[in-house]
């Protein structure tokens, strides 16, 4: 985790305050139980907090009844978080002792991780302590008033992390907890935490047969949707077509990799490296090179014939090849410099060696590989689609749709099913406008973004605007472009359009892109757990570096603002959190199964009644299956049930006497029967619409 800054700090929120506290509170727990632990790292994150360790002892879940009844005393006697100014100084000397991170000085056991973390706090950056009773720790704050504000916590699991997240550091235990302001939150969280689990994509995805991961063939990450899934996955595409064809968006199809040069000019390469596949190395020039050899063969034939002809050199002999004399011809011509003019022969020679040059020089032109990567993003290769014909202040906005494929490589110990992958399909858009459209543009992606909220059923929801940290952009520890002048500018756009569209959003320093501000979509699911959605991005630097530009009215080329947008971000991460939203009770028009027609009997006449509706349900398009056979009904429903198919529509010799259906809805039970003409309709129509 990067640290933070002090403004990063100084916007936390109460329950972020809350959390950090609730760290101290367990460190200090842990160290009267444990005496000699050393601390790393211990700060709020978005579900608790936890503290890095190391010490002999392997902590399990075990320990932490013992560890939450030392917190409980440490917040009964209700100790002061007193913060404490220090010089560099006094903190390596308090860390030397192993005072920090420590209930007492500690000789012989120094506080080796506080030293590591005081070598990353900035020259000049002021440095402090907290102290609650007898623990003193090296800590920027900020923290609730007193240990009796901590509230309700529980410790919840342990995990093990690198020291400062590099795998060539020392691998420490980190346990993690979490807190509340009170007992009915912290028990509405861990209710929320059982329905998450019985809700969890990867037991729902498998149990309806919605995907897989074949690490052994396909390999990690990599997710092969099965047929139902697919479903999904084409639905969300033809919703996207749909909403973008009307919002004046264009498709385009871009290929699943691209040269070295590409990433290079985008900035992608080397920052972004790590998260790529390693590059493909490619030999085209082979053949090229293998051409320019035999010219240069035949042309050294030549050279021999003329330089013997001429005399420069002795015709091959007995004693020496001619192969042997050819190898040294070009150097015994070179050194002859100017007497060559005066033999027989000697411009031509002149030339042909004048040639030799040329093909060398276009011999060692030709690299011996060319590197192709995995596409990682789709914004290149549409920046490439934007250069390929001249653009005028009459073509923008250009909006710019796909549906691309990516592949990122994700640490093995970060995948998890599909809201971590290596292979991902973007609802990807990239948006070529000038300053003047800016605010129109932006306006138009949030609209697109509530609009799909209402479709999906999703309440609650923040806009996550991140901004530049402006003691980066240059020296060694530079994350964002050098433009100052244009982070300021776009900035201000994102958040005044912001404000003007009444969307809720926090604002976050030091997040934003290298190449511009950006909105990460924090949405809440029907139970209250968070997802990070989609994200759009402001950039104001890449299609620079592209040399894109469009001819403005005052006839001079500018260079256009580009909005990356994502709705509905990738299949996968949009599915995952559809499946535990919905808890794989999906609407009408988003269900695998759409309609399953249920017989009562195998009567001949009934089963021909039952398959003129599927018929008449398939030419429209609805994914319908029969139920035929001579089990009873109420196994049939139960079947149905099972398979959360959204539609039953149970078929009786009174239903078909009376041209009627009786209609089960998934979850609900029986709604009555009802004329078939209509239920039809009704089914269409809902789709149509896409009803939740």
């Amino acid at each position: 985790m990067e640290r933070k800054t002090l403004d990063q700090r100084a916007q936390m929120t109460d329950l972020e305050r809350l959390r950090h506290s609730a760290a101290h509170v367990m460190a200090t727990a842990i160290l009267r139980i444990w005496p000699e632990a050393q601390f790393a790292a211990g700060p709020p994150v978005d579900d608790g907090f936890y503290y890095d360790l190391e010490m002999p002892h392997r902590i399990s879940p075990e320990d932490f009844p013992k560890i939450e009844e030392e917190m409980k005393k440490e917040i009964k006697a209700n100790h002061v978080f007193e913060k404490v100014v220090v010089t560099r100084d006094q903190a390596i000397k308090d860390a030397e002792s192993g005072r920090l991170g420590g209930l007492s000085e500690r000789p012989g056991n120094p506080s080796k991780f506080k030293l590591g973390n005081l070598e990353a706090i900035p020259e000049g950056e002021e440095i402090t302590y907290y102290r609650n009773g007898d623990f003193i720790d090296l800590c920027a704050g900020p923290h609730v008033m007193r240990t009796g504000n901590v509230g309700a916590f529980k410790l919840t699991n342990v995990a093990s992390a690198y020291y400062k997240g590099d795998e060539k550091n020392p691998q420490l235990q980190r346990i993690y907890g979490t807190a509340f302001k009170n007992k009915t939150q912290l028990d509405e969280y861990f209710k929320m935490l059982e329905e998450a689990k019985k809700r969890d994509h990867r037991k729902l995805g498998a149990e309806m047969g919605l995907y897989v991961i074949d690490t052994e063939f396909v390999g990690p990450g990599l997710p092969l949707w099965l047929p139902k899934g697919t479903v999904i996955v084409e639905e969300l595409e033809k919703l996207a077509k749909e909403t973008e064809f009307a919002a004046g968006y264009v498709r385009v199809k871009t290929p699943h990799i691209a040269r070295e040069k590409m990433y290079t000019t985008s900035g992608h390469l080397p920052y972004y490296a790590e998260s790529m596949f390693p590059p493909m190395e490619l030999d085209e020039s082979q053949e090229d090179r293998a051409k320019l050899r035999r010219r240069l063969e035949e042309l050294d034939l030549r050279l021999y014939d003329l330089a013997v002809s001429s005399g420069c050199v002795p015709s091959a002999n007995s004693q020496i090849s001619r192969d042997t004399l050819m190898q040294g011809i070009p150097e015994t011509l070179k050194c002859m410099g100017d007497e060559l003019k005066g033999r027989p022969h000697g411009s031509a020679i002149i030339d042909l060696m004048n040639q030799r040059n040329e093909l060398q020089d276009a011999l060692r032109r030709l690299s011996s590989a060319a590197a192709y990567y995995l596409k990682a993003m789709n914004c290149p290769h549409h920046h490439r689609i934007f250069a390929a014909e001249p653009r005028s202040y009459r073509d923008l906005p250009l909006r710019l749709a796909e549906y691309g494929c990516n592949y990122r490589y994700e640490q093995s110990g970060e995948l998890f099913g599909l809201m971590r992958v290596r292979s991902l399909n973007m609802n990807d858009a990239h948006i070529y406008c000038t300053p003047e459209q800016f605010a129109a543009e932006f306006n138009a992606v949030n609209d697109m973004y509530l609009k799909y909220f209402k479709i999906f059923g999703i309440e609650k929801y923040v806009m996550r605007f991140s901004t530049h940290d402006p003691s980066r952009l240059t020296g060694d520890n530079a994350k964002f472009v050098n433009e100052p002048e244009l982070w300021k500018q776009t900035e201000d756009m994102v958040r005044q359009t912001l404000i003007a569209s009444k969307i809720p959003y926090v604002e976050v320093p030091n997040e934003a892109a290298f190449y511009g501000p950006k909105i990460d979509v924090q949405v809440w699911s029907v139970i209250g757990r968070e997802f990070t959605l989609a994200t759009n991005q402001v950039d104001f630097a890449v299609p620079k570096r592209f040399g894109l530009t469009y001819r403005d009215k005052d006839n001079t080329d500018k260079t256009p603002l580009c909005i990356h947008r994502a709705p509905l971000g990738t299949h996968e991460r949009f599915i995952g959190f559809l499946i535990e939203h919905y808890a794989g009770n999906f609407p009408l028009w988003l269900a695998p199964e759409q309609v399953r027609v249920l017989t009562i009997g195998d009567d001949a006449a009934l089963v021909d009644y039952a398959k003129s509706i599927v018929t008449e349900l398939r030419t429209n398009m609805v994914r319908v299956e029969g139920d035929y056979g001579p089990d009873k009904i109420n196994g049939k429903v139960q079947e149905a049930e099972k398979a959360k198919v959204h539609t039953m529509l149970v078929i009786g010799p009174r239903d078909m006497q009376a041209g009627a259906v009786s209609v089960r809805l998934h979850g609900k039970g029986n709604v009555g029967a009802k004329p078939k003409a209509e239920v039809i309709a009704d089914v269409l129509q809902a789709i149509k619409e896409r009803r939740a």
